[in-house]
């Protein structure tokens, strides 16, 4: 390994960042999850993207509701803003943080039952609202947190390690997003960094709400022969959308190109996604064809992983709200608050 270079997990990066900045600088404290947990995995994949795309820490704000999902964002980027909402009201504090200070790169961290239970009404209006800001949901079939009961997001016909087998259908959070008009949304695997870190990047450039829907095996409740959401299942039912390759916008363009085969997709920074085809012509700013193959992968008994819808000309919330570029957090009371006489004359009129 080159002395400029070091090592985050199994990815040897330079040294330092564009901005002078080492790896250490995008930790966070030491986690207190069960060894082996998904969850884990997808912080340092986050440490590692946010690392690479030299994203100032300071500059970024974490959220997270309740449940083991929402204990990660403790364990990454600890010189950022945070706050631990309540359960499955993480996207209306993120909502009201981002209009005071659109400035932030904000990033929540929530879970199935987080976000598909209690919290499914204000992540649906976080998506019609498209809220500037990453979404990442760690997916792992279960209540982690209150021993292991089915979350909404569990596949029918799976079976707990009590034996108990699901009856219900599950909800799929991907098709959900893409069906509601979100312009970003991405389904990865806890135990693929490469695809994790590269859709990670393509989410921080992206100007809207982008939805990551992750697979995270739960190794204490949700990891054992006939459970649909463990590592082992995983990795034997990944069905690959595509390769994904992001090109930053300081950064040359330099693709193999063959027709066919890779298809770019501009991002509004004018950064790249680039994306090599495996098996099939597959376009993801069609949203409609995006719905049809999340379907054809649920009755195949498939996790399709990748970019699953892109519209990076969506406007964002901010963009909607014409908000001026001075964060509201900044101004001053005197220019927030109207003089006695403003209040006095609107007092008059309504005499």
């Amino acid at each position: 390994m080159a002395e400029s270079t070091l090592k985050i997990g199994t990815a040897e990066v330079p040294k330092e960042n564009r901005i002078g900045l080492k790896a250490t600088d995008y930790h966070g404290g030491k986690s207190t999850l069960c060894a082996g947990c998904g969850h884990d995995a997808i912080s340092n994949q986050i440490v590692r993207a946010f690392y690479e795309m030299s994203v100032k820490p300071e500059r970024v704000a974490k959220f997270s509701g309740i449940g083991c999902s929402s204990k990660t964002p403790a364990y990454f980027l600890s010189r950022a803003h945070g706050f631990n909402a309540v359960h499955g009201r993480m996207p209306a504090i993120a909502t009201g943080a981002m209009l005071a200070n659109h400035h932030l790169l904000g990033i929540g961290v929530s879970g199935d039952g987080d976000t598909a239970s209690i919290g499914l009404g204000q992540f649906m209006h976080m998506i019609r609202r498209n809220i500037p800001m990453i979404y990442i949901v760690e997916n792992n079939g279960v209540y982690g947190l209150t021993k292991g009961q089915f979350s909404a997001t569990a596949d029918e016909g799976s079976k707990l390690k009590t034996g108990v087998i699901n009856d219900l259908p599950p909800m799929d959070l991907c098709a959900l997003a893409v069906q509601l008009g979100c312009g970003f949304v991405a389904r990865g695997f806890a135990g693929d960094p490469k695809q994790m870190v590269n859709i990670l990047k393509a989410a921080i450039a992206h100007n809207g709400l982008a939805v990551i829907d992750v697979i995270s095996p739960c190794v204490t409740f949700n990891n054992h022969d006939g459970s649909t959401k463990s590592y082992t299942y995983a990795k034997e039912h990944d069905e690959l959308l595509h390769q994904i390759g992001f090109v930053p916008s300081y950064e040359q363009i330099e693709v193999d190109y063959e027709p066919g085969e890779v298809k770019e997709v501009t991002m509004h920074d004018g950064s790249r996604i680039v994306l090599k085809k495996i098996e099939e012509a597959y376009d993801p700013t069609d949203a409609t064809n995006a719905l049809v193959r999340l379907k054809q992968a649920e009755s195949a008994g498939q996790m399709l992983t990748g970019l699953v819808h892109l519209q990076p000309e969506k406007k964002s919330f901010m963009d909607l709200l014409h908000v001026v570029d001075e964060p509201l957090a900044t101004l001053t009371l005197e220019r927030t608050r109207p003089p006695r006489e403003a209040l006095d004359k609107i007092m008059q009129e309504l005499m």
